[in-house]
């Protein structure tokens, strides 16, 4: 073989082992897209579960509770506004995901509130039908927790892939955008104030 050959083999495989590395690097970032995207399908499942055990909630209090008509068309409203807005997992942004974590907490908030005022009305706290839809929101909000931790888990594994060298040059080239996080609900960071009244 003379030095010229020698030359273009090594150019070659100089390329060849380029190519194999970024796809490796492309194919990385495709399958922890997926990954996301996945998790994605997992939370959106787990509150359209919660979504569409909100009316049976409602319903069911509603013969059981007096003067309490704000509480459950809250609720309502609130579940209105969160089944509105759906965000395609390929889109998943700061803007939309922030929309779409607020009108989730506003349900949370609005359920909340109904479930606090079971204790005030013991046709409500010890009717059965009631109390079975009120153990699957407990279950259905566990499903939420879980699905949003495992969200969140995926984000960072994809986050950092797009974020670090040599990953985030084939990321910027492809157009591979980091994805947000769940945050604790404001709500649920401030703590309940519990007042004590003495006769």
């Amino acid at each position: 073989m003379n030095k010229s050959t020698l030359i273009w083999i090594a150019v070659l495989a100089v390329v060849v082992l380029c190519g194999v590395w970024f796809a490796g690097r492309y194919n990385a970032l495709v399958a922890e897209q997926e990954n996301v995207e996945k998790a994605w399908g997992q939370v959106q499942t787990a509150y359209q579960a919660r979504a569409e055990l909100v009316p049976q909630l409602v319903a069911t209090a509603k013969g059981l509770v007096q003067g309490e008509d704000k509480v459950l068309t809250d609720v309502l409203e609130a579940r209105a506004k969160a089944t509105a807005v759906t965000i395609d997992p390929t889109n998943l942004n700061e803007s939309n995901f922030a929309q779409f974590q607020r009108a989730q907490s506003e349900l949370t908030q609005a359920l909340s509130r109904l479930m606090a005022i079971r204790e005030s009305y013991p046709d409500l706290k010890f009717n059965e039908q009631f109390g079975k839809l009120a153990d699957q929101l407990e279950g259905i909000t566990n499903r939420v927790t879980i699905a949003r931790r495992e969200f969140n888990e995926c984000a960072q594994i994809y986050n950092t892939l797009v974020r670090k060298f040599p990953s985030n040059i084939i990321a910027s080239m492809f157009g591979f955008e980091k994805r947000p996080y769940f945050e604790a609900d404001e709500a649920a960071q401030q703590a309940p104030v519990v007042e004590f009244k003495f006769d």
